[in-house]
């Protein structure tokens, strides 16, 4: 993950105004507002998040966010461009880093930062993030968070007040497809239907689990070495090296077979 301050080159003192977190292997990225984020002071498509009192900025607006500040995919001499700075093909990130985010419209601009230069604010939201997830259909989730809790999230409330879920609704086959988004900051079941972290632990319930639960998250989380291979795109043969070193830990590790667990293996693509 690369870490990156956005400051306001105009500004008499310069302060971060947001954070930009961008995970390499599955090119997303996320912006972080501060708790006092003030309006004003806010760039304008990120402004609108403030208003709304929300303070982590969706990955399909933080693209967006970022689109604004790069050449266009459709401009005419774009081949030139790429060839120019020795782009192989168009990269939005890769354009993004060239300027450092600056762009004609406005005076703002990136400055790359270590994860422990983050405010604590932000760093204490990395422990609030989602690990996992499972569907107990009926419009219910079961979400598992970093900091340990676990919370039983019926959306039938927020799929009525925000119609663009309906299809999940009507849909069951759908809604039992959530994924954990890059980083645990929600889930989605695809860029333009996802639900932040932060909601999920207000609509939760904190409940122990069940054993109807448990065996809802095993068979949905739990997978062999040769799926995990296939999400790693590697061999069997790494697979059990990253177990040795210590960088995955089996549920379930015997002479004919090892089981891990999914989100631990999907994460190893967020480094």
């Amino acid at each position: 993950m690369k870490i990156f301050a956005i400051r306001d080159e105009s500004a008499a003192v310069q302060k971060d105004l947001a954070w930009l977190l961008y995970y390499e292997m599955e090119k997303r990225v996320y912006i972080e507002l501060p708790d006092d984020a003030d309006e004003w002071e806010t760039p304008l498509l990120l402004s609108s998040f403030v208003k709304k009192g929300e303070r982590t900025v969706n990955s399909y607006w933080s693209r967006v966010w970022v689109q604004q500040r790069i050449v266009p995919t459709d401009r005419q001499n774009i081949g030139q461009v790429l060839k120019d700075n020795g782009l192989k093909e168009y990269d939005e990130f890769e354009l993004l880093l060239l300027s450092m985010g600056r762009c004609a419209q406005d005076d703002y601009y990136l400055v790359p930062l270590k994860e422990q230069e983050l405010p604590l604010q932000i760093q204490g939201r990395f422990e609030e993030r989602i690990e996992d997830v499972i569907s107990l259909g009926r419009n219910t989730l079961l979400v598992f968070f970093r900091d340990g809790m676990i919370r039983k999230c019926d959306l039938t409330v927020w799929f009525r007040d925000h119609s663009r879920f309906s299809i999940l609704v009507k849909r069951e086959d759908l809604f039992d497809g959530v994924q954990v988004e890059t980083g645990g900051h929600g889930v989605a079941w695809d860029e333009n239907l996802s639900i932040p972290d932060y909601i999920l632990h207000w609509y939760g319930e904190a409940v122990p689990l069940v054993t109807e639960d448990f065996r809802a998250f095993a068979a949905q989380r739990i997978i062999t070495a040769g799926e995990a291979a296939e999400i790693l795109n590697c061999s069997r043969q790494n697979i059990n090296d990253l177990i040795k070193r210590g960088r995955l830990h089996p549920v379930k590790m015997t002479s004919k077979s090892t089981l891990l667990l999914k989100s631990e293996v999907l994460r190893r693509n967020w480094q």
